[in-house]
């Protein structure tokens, strides 16, 4: 195929699966990713962002431009590496001013084999994503700046889409493993849960670890399982509660193994049962509901819910590209929380037993506090 060659001073290009191009500045790792591309509203935290297991199989456009700003540093990597493919930004990423900062940002993506662009029109490209939805895309990153556009468009439309595939076995842990680090608090950072709490299993299907910072805090002992956990493995530790976590690609792909687990759990148990994410997906199909894809999913860190029993207005951190289908929830569940937004579900509690979960993220802080009540429920509820 023929190279051909960008504006002035491109040495990055991200092609849709439509045709059209942006060019830009690339940095990070050079090569090529395809993926689906989402945007992301957050003012702050991008490093969380780009470690998020949620986003397995995404490229992330930030609709705040001033990105890299702070640098990286190990304390905030939601995962050891980052999960999502690639970043798209206004700006170039500019050197770290922040007292945190252990090494740019330009360098830990290099590092790490994930791809950037900048100079990019992000308007334009979040407009473009609202009103089409989520495009399959290709980005590459080659200093010479020529790249071969049919086939990057190719490897668009090539791309098979997040629909029907299952993405929590990817990320999930590989072995059990035991939590004990608590949520960062001056002037100590991270401490150890040293007191003896309530025995919490937490199936990760690609569990943040503010999560599992946050289920200590409240008062949690955690014992984390992987995403094909059976039943059996999880009743064998005797918890007091079940946390189903946060996790990448679709509900109904990961319910192939994952809803029959937690229907033997309802079944046969009577603890308490939390859910986030990918976890409120999964248990709202336990329960008999069903899921369906999002034109462009809620990613964002500014994403008012109302709790429909309270009243309440809580400003949540948002990352998901599927959502519960309200109309499929059965009688004997509730439909507890909806977005703001668009009125769609955000979160489900059962009329009768401890059981419940929210499409939000309580862990990320956006409010900073509005959600953390959540795993003070589950706590009390055990």
């Amino acid at each position: 195929m023929p190279l051909s060659r960008g504006p002035d001073n491109a040495t990055a290009c991200l092609a849709l699966a439509d045709g059209t191009l942006f060019y830009g500045r690339g940095f990070g790792a050079t090569g090529q990713t395809t993926a689906e591309l989402c945007f992301n509203t957050a003012m702050t935290g991008y490093q969380e962002i780009m470690t998020d297991p949620s986003y397995a199989g995404q490229i992330v456009t930030f609709t705040f431009p001033h990105v890299g700003n702070v640098g990286v540093n190990p304390e905030d990597d939601e995962t050891q590496d980052p999960v999502a493919e690639g970043m798209v930004v206004k700006w170039d990423p500019t050197e770290p001013s922040n007292w945190r900062a252990a090494e740019p940002l330009t360098a830990w993506l290099r590092k790490r084999g994930r791809v950037g662009i900048g100079g990019v029109d992000t308007r334009r490209l979040t407009r473009a994503i609202r009103q089409q939805g989520a495009p399959h895309v290709a980005m590459a990153h080659e200093p010479s700046g020529a790249f071969d556009i049919e086939a990057l468009v190719a490897a668009a439309r090539g791309f098979k889409g997040l629909v029907g595939l299952d993405l929590a076995k990817e990320v999930t842990c590989a072995q059990s493993y035991r939590w004990d680090q608590m949520r960062w608090a001056w002037p100590d950072g991270y401490r150890r849960r040293a007191e003896p709490g309530r025995r919490v299993v937490a199936v990760d299907y690609g569990a943040k670890r503010n999560i599992l910072r946050c289920l200590a805090s409240a008062g949690c002992d955690v014992t984390v399982l992987p995403a094909t956990a059976t039943a059996e493995e999880v009743l064998a530790h005797e918890p007091h509660g079940l946390f189903l976590s946060n996790g990448p690609g679709d509900p109904a792909a990961t319910g192939e193994y994952a809803v029959p687990m937690i229907r033997d759990i309802l079944d046969t148990s009577e603890i308490p049962v939390f859910g986030i994410c990918l976890g409120h997906q999964m248990l709202a199909r336990a329960m008999g509901a069903n899921t369906i894809k999002m034109n462009h999913g809620h990613h964002g860190a500014n994403h008012p819910v109302k709790d429909l029993e309270t009243g309440k207005v809580e400003i949540t951190s948002m990352n998901h590209g599927f959502t519960v289908d309200s109309q499929s929830l059965p009688a004997d569940v509730i439909e507890s929380h909806v977005s703001l937004f668009d009125g769609s579900n955000c979160g489900i509690r059962h009329r009768e037993r401890p059981i419940f979960s929210v499409q939000y993220h309580p862990e990320a802080s956006p409010g900073p506090q509005d959600s953390y009540y959540l795993f003070e429920r589950f706590v009390a509820a055990m």
